[in-house]
């Protein structure tokens, strides 16, 4: 019994900053982040993932790291996933370099059984047909929506669309997005709207991360709406990955039934170690908590 599944394609990064010489490689995509901010965290993570030839260091370095990769799919024939990611100012542009297949249901294990499973897939490797098998592997199925709202065009550049399917929530019992994906998939300008938009759809929780404004969290049906800071890192190196931190987090003290504000700060403090790093790399748990504990303290 594991206590998180994350269910995406692992990604190979090539990160390219304006104010950097050269590009940094790394290893990237929700399965790494979530899996290695819940596992600092105590739970028992594993991943269901297609990669290719390309990914045996990776693989060699994840289960060093307690990250269980037996649901993992290496397939010789293809390369694992991988983008450039061009960063300037605030700005982001995100070109695709190459694209694993598709995860389907077939490709979901009887022998899989898990407190959370958790859906973020980053380019539409993960069918809804998939989320529908999925639903029935858990009881609590969480959702990040990137990977379903982006297409790449003729240049092979990520773009983001509307969700195809909308009844796809009706699965999700908790949602986290950015702002612009929450508005997408609301359909309105106003994020308060679009909150409700979507918990009418399905998902009671909902998370949207906002950058340096912190997160807006919504529990339950009440319409009330919780805003939990974000904490100021010492030097911002690296941003790729932070809302897959803050979710793994997040997850990592629901499975403990702790207060869902509390799991919110610790998602908090999670995100804002990461980008203090380049890479998938965190610090001891008890440094995630001190850090929490000042942000729960400031929580709305």
């Amino acid at each position: 019994m594991f206590d998180i599944v994350t269910v995406g394609h692992f990604v190979i990064d090539q990160i390219v900053v304006e104010e950097r010489k050269s590009p940094s490689i790394t290893l990237g995509g929700p399965p790494t982040f979530v899996s290695l901010t819940s596992t600092a965290l105590g739970a028992k993570t594993g991943v269901v993932s297609k990669v290719g030839r390309d990914f045996h260091t990776h693989a060699a370095w994840l289960r060093k790291n307690k990250v269980d990769l037996s649901y993992v799919q290496t397939l010789q024939n293809t390369l694992t996933t991988r983008f450039t990611l061009k960063y300037s100012g605030d700005e982001r542009t995100l070109n695709l370099e190459n694209l694993a297949p598709p995860i389907l249901p077939k490709d979901i294990a009887t022998s899989l059984h898990t407190k959370v499973i958790h859906v973020s897939p980053v380019l539409d490797e993960v069918p809804f047909e998939t989320i529908h098998e999925l639903r029935k592997r858990t009881s609590t199925l969480s959702l990040d929506p990137q990977g379903l709202l982006r297409f790449v065009d003729e240049r092979g550049k990520v773009k983001p669309k509307r969700l195809d399917n909308m009844d796809v929530l009706k699965n999700i019992d908790i949602l986290k997005s950015s702002i612009n994906e929450a508005k997408i998939i609301g359909g309105t300008d106003s994020l308060h709207k679009s909150i409700e938009e979507i918990q009418r759809y399905g998902p009671k929780t909902v998370l949207v991360t906002m950058g340096k404004e912190g997160t807006l969290a919504s529990f339950g049906m009440s319409k009330k709406l919780h805003t939990v800071p974000a904490y100021e890192p010492r030097i911002i190196k690296d941003v790729t990955g932070a809302g897959d931190a803050f979710i793994g987090a997040f997850l990592a003290e629901h499975v403990k039934n702790k207060e869902n504000l509390w799991c919110c700060c610790v998602g908090s403090a999670a995100a804002s170690f990461l980008i203090e790093r380049i890479g998938p790399t965190l610090p001891e748990k008890a440094e995630i908590y001190e850090r929490a504990t000042k942000i729960y303290e400031k929580a709305e």
